[in-house]
């Protein structure tokens, strides 16, 4: 199914690991026909990911951004705006996680997590949000995280943060429906990458077996969810909240 993004410019943010879901989105939206910027603060291996796009026949660009700092946030959408043209797709998918009950968790890390995995993707909404409405399209997508439904035992920070860019989604399909502007959350369950493989091998085993598929996702079905959102397909999609988890948050027996 040909989802024909020719044309339109997308932004994913952390789009550099080489087993991340922003890699997997960049290269979709890429195939679909999208330009593609990759933001991440590992511009190396976001330059990798440009690279890659760019042999596909598409122009691309890599930007080293902190999206904890607002300017450093709208700097790199007018560099974006200026090599590709106006962003019309915007992933959020940029995130970290700590671990730390909630009775012991220091203020550090819960700032962190805060600032990277839920102001950062304001920040970012805020940027592109009048630019999308002016031109009457758009699309804003951001990624989160069953821990932001269900809660994540010793993730305060980051159930926090996921439940919250959920709520972010739907007030800015809310505002953004009659300017022509989507914007869906897509909550992810158990996916393999470079995350995953930090988790202890027993805790590994017990989320497939939590999960009624017995298998995790890959990051290249979290990205033909995205890339089917991005498209025309998708253009009455606004405020959902599409749990991709094999089944991980159904009520098993």
């Amino acid at each position: 199914m040909e989802l024909n993004l020719k044309g339109r410019v997308a932004l994913v943010t952390g789009a550099a690991k080489q087993h991340g879901n922003g890699r997997a989105i960049a290269l979709t939206l890429a195939e679909e026909g999208a330009d593609v910027a990759c933001a991440d603060i590992d511009i190396d291996n976001a330059r990798s990911v440009a690279e890659e796009i760019k042999g596909m026949g598409r122009r691309s660009i890599a930007v080293k951004v902190d999206q904890t700092a607002p300017e450093q946030v709208k700097a790199a959408v007018a560099k974006i705006g200026e090599e590709l043209g106006p962003i019309d797709i915007l992933v959020n998918n940029a995130a970290v996680s700590s671990v730390g009950l909630i009775s012991k968790e220091q203020t550090p890390p819960w700032e962190k997590v805060i600032s990277i995995d839920l102001s950062g993707p304001y920040y970012w909404t805020r940027e592109v949000f009048d630019s999308m409405a002016e031109r009457k399209w758009g699309r804003i997508i951001n990624i989160s995280s069953l821990a932001g439904e269900l809660g994540g035992f010793g993730q305060c920070g980051y159930s926090a943060s996921k439940g919250g860019i959920v709520s972010l989604a739907k007030t800015a399909a809310l505002e953004g429906a009659r300017y022509g502007i989507t914007a869906n959350a897509v909550t992810l369950g158990t996916i393999a990458t470079d995350m995953f493989d930090t988790i202890r091998p027993d805790m590994q085993e017990r989320l497939i077996k939590r999960t009624p598929m017995r298998k995790l996702g890959e990051p290249q079905d979290v990205a033909n969810i995205v890339a089917f959102l991005a498209s025309d397909r998708a253009k009455f999609i606004t405020g959902a909240n599409i749990i991709a988890d094999g089944g991980f948050s159904l009520f098993v027996f």
